[in-house]
């Protein structure tokens, strides 16, 4: 075979490979897109009636809101080769919701406008930085690593936080939040990306998808919520 048709065969392949990453990635940001549209949804109906506020958080159905979200994360972590996609399909939307119901507090901390600045601020970052973990050639694995462990100890420092409620403390923990989860949201674009196989079926792909989704999501959470103790107009 001459070399010009190696070439054409060779680009033809890499086409049909980026097609179906691009293809792969877009589902995944919709899937994260409407995750995000139906946590604001419920959000926002939750915070607009005092009848349901009142039910959630001035009952012991406050920490099921809190909790419930943590245990559906985890669930998914290590169960998703166990179900089928429909079904880790279903408790993501199911988690969106909840955690819509565990977010409605921040309609009565802060106000309307800023919520929405920062949402865009957020959604501006976390643009961008995904972008960068998509299209960079460094390997960010040694970053990740790096962030992950940050990430434990922003956890503990947040527990630490919730005895000691030191307002300077609280800033500290939302500067290395920001830094934390603006890292990440490169990173595990990164890490979603390379996960990507041609010719896996249908199911093991939508499986990624969600969970690709998952981690997303929750990057952008994050980064809005630690963006918004900095940007938000308190009440």
């Amino acid at each position: 075979m001459s070399n010009e048709y190696m070439r054409t065969v060779s680009r033809s392949g890499a086409g049909a490979v980026d097609q179906g990453l691009r293809s792969y990635m877009l589902g995944i940001y919709n899937y994260m897109a409407l995750g995000l549209s139906l946590t604001g949804l419920v959000a926002t109906l939750v915070a607009s009636s005092p009848a349901l506020l009142q039910a959630i958080y001035g009952s012991p159905l406050q920490f099921v809101v809190m909790l419930a979200p943590v245990g559906f994360v985890f669930f998914l972590s290590f169960r998703l080769h166990a179900i089928q996609a429909s079904t880790a399909q279903m408790l993501f939307w199911a988690y969106s919701g909840l955690m819509g119901l565990s977010l409605s507090w921040i309609f009565l901390a802060y106000t309307g406008a800023s919520v929405a600045k920062v949402f865009f601020v957020t959604a501006g970052t976390f643009g961008a930085m995904s972008l960068y973990g998509y299209t960079t050639q460094k390997d960010l694995t040694g970053l990740g690593s790096f962030l992950l462990m940050g990430l434990i100890g922003l956890i503990l420092a947040s527990l630490v936080n919730i005895f000691v409620k030191s307002s300077a403390f609280e800033f500290v923990i939302s500067a290395i939040g920001v830094l934390i989860f603006t890292g990440l949201t490169a990173y595990d674009t990164q890490v979603i990306k390379s996960e990507y196989i041609e010719g896996d079926d249908r199911e093991i792909m939508m499986k990624k998808s969600i969970m690709g989704a998952l981690r997303l999501y929750l990057d952008f959470i994050n980064l809005f919520l630690h963006l918004l103790r900095f940007l938000g107009d308190r009440r």
